[in-house]
């Protein structure tokens, strides 16, 4: 499903040859521009650009038979389409609602429940940086055949947002899920602060993007893994997840992670139970397909680069013995490939590792682990893997 370019070096593109990719991160305006997954107008021609997301279509517009309707260039068989009531907001959502659906809000913004005080002279900026890196996560998960569902009250089975900021009493908002509602402080949002909580954390890595992926990563345990027949499995890679989750909290800011939690986790707040080693590693595990993907879709090419890891070999996985085994492994293996590119590009600039993580042996077959919940559930993500 990957698209192919002829440049791509055999080595990284080799498990991706086949269709064209459902994911791809570059389209053309009908001007022939090349346009981006956040924008709503073609700097070319200015036509109005609409993203569908079942169809992973960024398009520009054609006004429809009815007022304030829309065609997509791209596929006018696709219907007739309004455009998101985010458009004209600071979250300058550039999606798409089917012009018959009683909704006003795009998939992605239908469900936020909380929006952030835009009273608050910073508040705008930081709602229009949440909204692009969330709206860049609901559309791989949509990609990846996951359920996107807005949460209901009386309903713990959807997914809702609360950006908020400090209480009436001066108190920060803890990011953080619960029963399908994800929280986030808005000062995230703020490049300044996050880079002073990821030093003060020692984290190699701290996002918009990340925390929304982690933390969905919860939402979907709850979802996919909770009371199914993948539990116990669950609990043998990850560990047993009814361990008291405030006693290991307690324990790991107390004592650290374990001096060797690099050879069995992905991250040092991985160790700290459960939960959050499947939440980092879920993570992870959207970080590589979105990143390899955005790669493939650009051309980018290790030809010229002589990057001689050793690759994990199929009994690195959860299931060696499963028909996408030999197709994710090579994922993984041109993933590391890929990363290390990546890094010196970023060295380059002056700038830190642009993957700043380690994958031992025992995170792969956690990764693993993941594929195969997500295409159990119905998912496509196998689909990233056909030759």
């Amino acid at each position: 499903m990957y698209r192919l370019f002829e440049q791509l070096s055999t080595r990284i593109a080799a498990p991706f040859k086949g269709q064209e990719s459902r994911h791809s991160k570059v389209w053309q305006c009908q001007c022939g521009q090349s346009v981006f997954f956040r924008n709503s107008q073609c700097l070319a021609c200015s036509a109005a650009l609409g993203f569908w997301p079942p169809l992973n279509l960024l398009s520009s517009l054609q006004a429809g038979p009815q007022e304030g309707t829309w065609q997509l260039d791209a596929d006018v068989d696709a219907g007739q389409f309004r455009r998101c009531a985010n458009l004209d907001t600071p979250a300058a959502c550039n999606w798409l609602v089917p012009a018959g659906s009683p909704d006003t809000f795009c998939v992605s913004c239908a469900l936020n429940r909380t929006i952030p005080d835009l009273s608050v002279p910073e508040n705008p900026e930081r709602w229009r940086k949440v909204e692009t890196a969330k709206r860049r996560m609901v559309s791989q998960l949509i990609n990846l055949g996951l359920p996107v569902v807005p949460k209901v009250v009386g309903d713990d089975t959807g997914l809702a947002f609360d950006f908020i900021g400090i209480d009436l009493e001066g108190n920060a908002p803890m990011t953080g899920h619960a029963n399908g509602l994800i929280t986030l402080d808005i000062k995230e949002a703020d490049d300044a602060h996050r880079e002073k909580v990821r030093v003060m954390m020692r984290e190699p890595y701290r996002t918009l993007l990340g925390h929304f992926r982690h933390e969905v990563g919860h939402y979907y345990w709850d979802r996919l893994v909770a009371d199914s027949h993948w539990l116990g499995e669950f609990r043998h890679l990850f560990g047993d997840e009814t361990q008291s989750y405030a006693d290991a909290l307690q324990r790991h800011y107390d004592q650290g992670a374990p001096l060797d939690w690099q050879q069995r986790y992905v991250s040092a707040y991985a160790t700290m139970h459960p939960w959050e080693d499947w939440a980092e590693t879920w993570a992870h595990y959207l970080h590589m397909m979105d990143a390899v993907d955005t790669a493939l879709g650009f051309g980018m090419s290790a030809r010229d680069m002589d990057l001689d890891y050793q690759p994990f070999p199929l009994d690195t996985l959860y299931d060696p013995q499963h028909s996408s085994g030999p197709a994710f492994l090579a994922f993984v293996n041109n993933w590391i490939e890929l990363a290390g590119m990546l890094n010196e590009l970023s060295h380059s600039m002056g700038q830190p590792d642009f993957y700043p993580f380690v994958l031992p042996q025992a995170v792969i077959a956690k990764l693993h682990f993941i594929h195969l919940v997500i295409q159990g559930a119905g998912g496509r993500a196998d689909e990233v893997l056909q030759v």
